[in-house]
């Protein structure tokens, strides 16, 4: 008899991340290749966190912290919160994942709106919850009344993506709250917060004065992308302490790497180059915006370093290989929820007048 496999892996969906540089240039023979697939910075760290990270890799012969304790020591002084109510992980995926392991089992449920971050689909198959998903609005924003409405005793765990990846749509903080106030306290609702700071409808720390008042509230949050650190998988949540023990306890240990650790904690010392990399953002935010509407394409109203655009009932697929045979990389929408579509991450401002130069010949 052979080896038998767990069976949740059949309802398992498969994570498909954007296309590297080297596949694509083997994919479509293409030498000069630029990467807007993967909603990573165009630009790389701040120097000094380079250099925060060759100091720690000379003792990489050593295990890291495994507590993590001056990342977490400089997100509370950030936050102005307990060290306690700070889990740290390798990106905050690792946070959803264990989350979903730590509470739920089979009979409860998970609700998320959809199409949303594609790892969500995953949490149920793993926990062995039932996944309720709920249709994105017109707008393409999260319609925070019917999953309110889908929230019932079994509900474990209800997720949402504020801004949303793929359709970068944001709701402002008065809505979260009010929809907070509906959700029962049995219900642990993650606002995923991983491009919060390129929003501009409220303050991005708005949502950690909702914390005190809710319990039952996690904000989850990244160095991949305004701090440019996506290669060293680095995440956070703030909520209450009992979650980050929750988490924890079903982790394996050491999982935030040295290099890691000491990036993100050097990082944070350096507001000034976050800030300048928001707002270089926002600057390509609306020049590529602008383009795509003289295009004709109408895109979602992005509060994200990334555009969601409907093609119009133009061949996805043909869009998508016609852009990489000319060596721009962009994601599909059929795998992300959103047949019709593509996902357009903003780099520096010659790769994305390449891409606006590439889309319109095929246009």
């Amino acid at each position: 008899m052979p080896v038998r496999y767990a069976s949740k892996l059949d309802s398992l969906p498969h994570y498909e991340g954007g296309m590297d540089i080297e596949r694509a240039r083997r994919t479509y023979e293409a030498s000069d290749v630029i990467k807007l697939a993967s909603n990573e910075s165009p630009w790389g760290p701040h120097p000094a966190v380079l250099e925060a990270i060759q100091r720690a890799a000379v003792g990489a012969n050593r295990y890291p912290d495994q507590y993590a304790s001056l990342l977490r020591r400089r997100l509370a002084d950030r936050y102005e919160i307990e060290p306690g109510s700070i889990a740290v992980a390798n990106g905050s995926c690792e946070i959803l994942l264990a989350a979903a392991l730590a509470l739920c089992e089979p009979g409860a449920e998970i609700v998320y709106a959809w199409p949303s971050f594609s790892m969500y689909p995953q949490l149920a198959p793993l926990s062995g919850a039932r996944e309720v998903r709920v249709p994105l609005n017109d707008r393409y924003e999260h319609d925070l009344d019917a999953m309110a409405t889908e929230v019932t005793a079994a509900t474990q765990l209800v997720l949402v993506c504020n801004p949303n990846n793929p359709t970068g749509t944001a709701l402002p903080v008065t809505s979260i709250a009010a929809f907070l106030d509906r959700v029962p306290d049995h219900v642990m609702v993650i606002l995923d917060e991983a491009y919060v700071e390129m929003q501009v409808l409220d303050d991005p720390d708005a949502t950690v004065d909702l914390l005190p008042a809710h319990p039952n509230l996690v904000l989850l949050r990244t160095f991949s992308k305004v701090y440019g650190l996506a290669g060293l998988r680095c995440g956070y949540a703030l909520g209450p302490a009992r979650f980050r023990a929750a988490v924890d306890a079903v982790r394996q240990p050491f999982d935030v790497n040295a290099l890691a650790q000491a990036a993100g904690a050097e990082a944070l010392l350096h507001g000034d180059d976050m800030i300048s990399r928001v707002e270089r953002t926002i600057a390509e935010r609306i020049g590529v915006e602008e383009e795509l509407h003289e295009l004709g394409l109408t895109t979602a109203d992005s509060q994200t370093n990334f555009s969601w655009i409907d093609l119009g009932g133009r061949d996805e697929d043909e869009i998508v290989a016609g852009l990489g045979k000319q060596g721009v990389i962009v994601r599909a929408g059929t795998p992300l929820g959103g047949p019709g579509h593509i996902r357009v991450s903003y780099g520096t401002e010659a790769e994305n007048r390449r891409f606006l130069a590439a889309l319109a010949g095929l246009l």
